[in-house]
């Protein structure tokens, strides 16, 4: 279902998936009392007026065909912990697992789970039946952390084969872009070294989605579609490196029931 503002996400012929743009809804949108907040912010956590996020959510809810309160949010701290999505629950976790089997369902199951991204790696996951499916946050502490094989292993604990899951990454900040120093590189890529990159302009970087990636694949993550954006270089998406202060983006999946 093709949506204007919206990103969709490859998660193969049962699941579906979206990742947000600044733009989706905005002829829809109460206009923001902060410029810095502008387009289709999702995050309550920032300094945006509350009812104009609630406003964002209850767009995207119904563009995607939910009703109120379908889409289930956490409280992300660049954790490896994973939590199973509720309806009115908010979790402090950096991964959300949805599980829409018959045996498993109620009413207290969202339809979909999301994931809020202004650099980070927004990474939407679904088993080949579209029953299982997660949002999970991977900024660079967390990838590290090993978020992406702990949400991989926690689908696979519930009956999901990781050779039938379907992985989406969505716009983050590339490695030519994400500048750090060079202790903290080679920090970075004694953990993970698919993750070490080098700026276009020549200094130490970082590539989180490359480290994702690498992750995935040691988890048997076949089925990967790769970002193709960049967070900082493209003015469609929220960054938080090239604003400071700004809205975020959102991940979400949506399971098959």
């Amino acid at each position: 279902m093709v949506i204007p503002g919206l990103i969709e996400a490859d998660l193969g012929p049962c699941a579906r998936g979206y990742f947000t743009t600044r733009g989706a809804g905005a002829s829809r949108l109460p206009a923001p009392i902060d410029a810095r907040y502008a387009g289709l912010n999702l995050a309550a956590h920032v300094d945006d007026d509350p009812g104009r996020v609630a406003a964002c959510r209850a767009w995207l809810e119904g563009a995607v065909g939910l009703g109120g309160g379908d889409i289930a949010w956490m409280n992300q701290v660049h954790s490896d912990v994973v939590a199973h999505a509720r309806r009115g629950s908010v979790p402090t976790a950096d991964a959300l697992i949805l599980d829409a089997r018959a045996e498993e369902a109620s009413p207290r199951t969202p339809r979909g789970a999301g994931v809020l991204v202004a650099d980070c790696v927004p990474l939407l996951l679904a088993s080949a039946d579209g029953r299982l499916a997660a949002a999970v946050h991977a900024g660079r502490r967390g990838m590290l952390g090993g978020i992406v094989p702990r949400a991989v292993e926690e689908m696979a604990r519930l009956g999901a084969d990781p050779s039938g899951i379907s992985a989406a990454i969505g716009p983050s900040i590339c490695g030519r872009c994400y500048e750090v120093p060079g202790a903290l590189r080679d920090e970075a890529a004694a953990v993970e070294p698919a993750c070490a990159a080098t700026t276009s302009w020549g200094t130490p970087g970082l590539d989180v989605a490359a480290g994702v990636i690498a992750q995935l694949q040691r988890s048997g993550v076949t089925r990967i579609a790769p970002g193709e954006w960049c967070t900082f270089e493209d003015g469609r998406f929220f960054s938080y490196r090239r604003e400071g202060v700004t809205g975020r983006m959102a991940g979400i999946v949506l399971t098959t029931i």
